[in-house]
């Protein structure tokens, strides 16, 4: 299982860990923003400034067979050994590839997380699950293969623009839903246009804590590491069509636009209170905006959810919803002509 490290003074954190640990040579995985704006930051760091570098595009549409392919090249080309340890340095598409190329090497080398960006905190490097996109589907290909290490801090927040923020707050917004009422009420309350890090940083560490428990208890998502998954059957669908018409949204959008959809679900399929249904929902449209979808679009986006990962089979789409805040229902599904009403319903509120 690995150690997740609430850091306050990375750079010392850091240094103790690389002390610790056994291995022959080190590399740093880097997209070719974090090259430039976060591996300054950390070449104080001896044994980073002298490790080997991988660099690859940035933005979750780079998360491909072939990047994979150019670090598996990297690491063969430069040495490195089943013994060998891996840097992930970055958001939550580095730590997806990174993983799983660690994964995959020489049958498993071990990895570090250092997430750059407050999705990459509070989702992506938490928890194990590595992967690319492949086909069009996102994170189609992947292994449940957890880091040694992942330190959590806000070195790099304060440089976030606002929608990146957003794209991580909707996954905070996510854990406080299968949480607590109080927690949800918290975050209903931030104002992404004064940004408050303080307060911001004490929220994250809440968030990343409420992943961490329901990880321990379902590593591999068998029972209730499924509560993860809410907002995601749809907000994937809506990621992978918006990635296919050649206008990418961050995947945290997409997850806040497929809690909209989903909760609705939970509001017809499970009784979620209709109050928190709306609250929600107004908060995500004005912060979220919207992604254009029209009725047309229907039969693709149900297409697209038929292959999610979650289903159990193909002839049914399987969701995580709620009954309220906090009490989770697992393993839900909809029929076709309900999920249509859903995104009915998802277009109604963001004024489409």
């Amino acid at each position: 299982m690995q150690r997740i490290i609430k850091s306050r003074d990375l750079i010392a954190d850091i240094e103790k860990i690389l002390s610790e640990i056994k291995y022959d040579k080190l590399f740093v995985l880097t997209d070719e923003h974090t090259a430039k704006l976060c591996l300054p930051m950390l070449v104080t760091i001896a044994a980073i400034k002298d490790a080997g570098r991988v660099v690859i595009p940035a933005n979750d549409t780079n998360k491909t067979l072939e990047n994979l392919s150019h670090i598996w090249k990297r690491l063969t080309g430069n040495g490195a050994t089943r013994h060998s340890l891996l840097i992930n340095l970055g958001g939550g598409m580095i730590t997806d590839i990174g993983g799983f190329a660690a994964a995959t090497f020489k049958r498993g080398i071990k990895y570090i997380n250092i997430p750059t960006t407050l999705l990459g905190a509070v989702d992506a490097a938490v928890g194990g699950k590595t992967g690319i996109n492949f086909e069009g589907f996102k994170n189609e290909i992947g292994a449940f293969y957890p880091a040694e290490y992942v330190f959590i801090s806000s070195h790099f927040f304060s440089t976030l623009d606002r929608e990146d923020i957003l794209s991580g707050f909707s996954e905070m917004l996510k854990h406080a839903l299968i949480n607590t009422e109080a927690e949800w009420e918290k975050l209903l309350a931030f104002d992404a246009g004064n940004i408050d890090y303080g307060w911001l940083t004490e929220a994250i560490s809440r968030s990343v804590s409420i992943k961490e428990q329901i990880v321990e208890k379902d590593p591999f998502e068998h029972n209730i590491r499924k509560a993860l998954n809410l907002g995601h059957t749809i907000g994937h669908a809506f990621e992978s069509f918006a990635l296919e018409t050649g206008k990418p949204v961050l995947h945290g959008y997409a997850v806040a636009w497929g809690l909209i959809s989903e909760l609705y679900l939970s509001h017809r399929i499970c009784g979620f209170p209709k109050d928190k249904l709306q609250e929600t929902v107004r908060f995500i449209h004005r912060n979220y905006g919207a992604l254009a979808i029209s009725c047309d679009d229907y039969e693709h986006l149900y297409e697209i959810m038929k292959h999610d990962k979650k289903n159990a089979s193909a002839s049914f789409i399987n969701f995580t919803l709620l009954s309220d805040i906090g009490n989770i229902q697992i393993n839900q599904t909809a029929d076709k002509e309900l999920i249509f009403q859903s995104l009915d319903f998802y277009r109604d509120s963001v004024g489409l």
